[in-house]
C-alpha cells in the first residue's frame, strides 16, 4: 500500500509538471507562429467532424464519434509538435551554438563533440560520428569556415585515414543546409562503418583532443522551455 501510494504521489507530481511543459511551450511558440491556436482548434474541429459526418451516413454516428474525437487529439498533438519545432527552430536560426544543440538530439548511434574548431569570430566546427562516417557540421561565414573545415580535415587525415568524412555548412545560401534539415540530411547519409569502427574512430579523435577542453562553449539559445526533438541516442562523448 506505501509502495502504491507513493507510486501515485509520483505520478501526480509529475503531471502537472508535464502539463506546465506542455503550456510553456504552447507559450513560447504562439510568440513565434500567432495563429498556432487557430489552426489547432481547425484540425481538431474538421478531423472530429469528419469522422463524425461518416458515422451518421453509415449509420454508426457513436462508434465514429468517439473515433473521430481520438483521431482529432492525436491529429492536433502532431501538428502542434510540428508547429512547435518549426518555431524552435526559427528562433535558434543564426545563434551561435544552434547547430550544436541540434547535433546533441541528431539520434541513436551518433557521438558528437560540439566546436572542435573555432576561431575569434565565433564561426565554429562541430563533429559527429557515426555509421556514416564523421559529419563536421559548420555555423558561420561561409568563407572563414573553408578554412576552418580544411584544417579540421587535415588534422584527422593524420588519425582516422580510413573514415569517411562529410561537411555540412548550415545556412540558407547555395550550397548549405537549413538547420531544421541538419539531422534529416545526417540521417540520410549512407551507413557504412560498423559498430567496432565507429567505437575505433571515436577513440582515435578523442585521443586527439579538442577546443573543448580549453574554451567552453555557451550552452546554446534554445528558448527557455522549448524543448527539441529527441532522438533517443547518445550525447557527447
Amino acid at each position: 500500500m506505501a509502495r502504491k501510494a507513493k507510486s501515485d504521489s509520483t505520478d501526480a507530481a509529475a503531471n502537472p509538471g508535464r502539463l506546465k511543459q506542455i503550456a510553456l511551450t504552447y507559450k513560447m511558440t504562439r510568440k513565434a507562429d500567432p495563429k498556432i491556436g487557430l489552426i489547432i482548434a481547425a484540425v481538431g474541429i474538421v478531423t472530429f467532424g469528419v469522422f463524425l459526418g461518416i458515422g451518421f451516413l453509415i449509420g454508426y454516428p457513436v462508434y465514429l464519434g468517439i473515433l473521430g474525437f481520438l483521431l482529432a487529439f492525436l491529429a492536433m498533438a502532431i501538428i502542434f509538435g510540428r508547429r512547435a519545432e518549426q518555431a524552435a527552430f526559427g528562433q535558434m536560426e543564426g545563434q551561435p551554438g544552434a547547430a550544436a544543440a541540434v547535433l546533441q538530439n541528431v539520434g541513436r548511434g551518433w557521438s558528437t563533440t560540439p566546436a572542435v574548431a573555432m576561431n575569434r569570430n565565433q564561426d565554429v566546427v562541430h563533429r559527429a560520428v557515426g555509421r556514416a562516417g564523421i559529419v563536421l557540421v559548420a555555423e558561420g561565414n561561409p568563407n572563414r569556415l573553408k578554412t576552418l573545415l580544411a584544417a579540421e580535415k587535415k588534422k584527422m587525415a593524420r588519425i582516422v585515414v580510413d573514415v569517411p568524412v562529410h561537411d555540412i555548412l548550415v545556412g540558407k545560401g547555395e550550397g548549405q543546409v537549413p538547420l531544421k534539415k541538419v539531422r534529416t540530411t545526417m540521417l540520410k547519409l549512407p551507413r557504412v562503418l560498423s559498430g567496432a569502427q565507429v567505437a575505433s574512430a571515436n577513440d582515435r579523435l578523442r585521443a586527439m583532443g579538442d577546443l573543448m577542453s580549453n574554451m567552453p562553449l555557451p550552452k546554446g539559445p534554445m528558448p527557455k522551455g522549448m524543448r527539441m526533438p529527441r532522438g533517443g541516442g547518445p550525447k557527447g562523448r
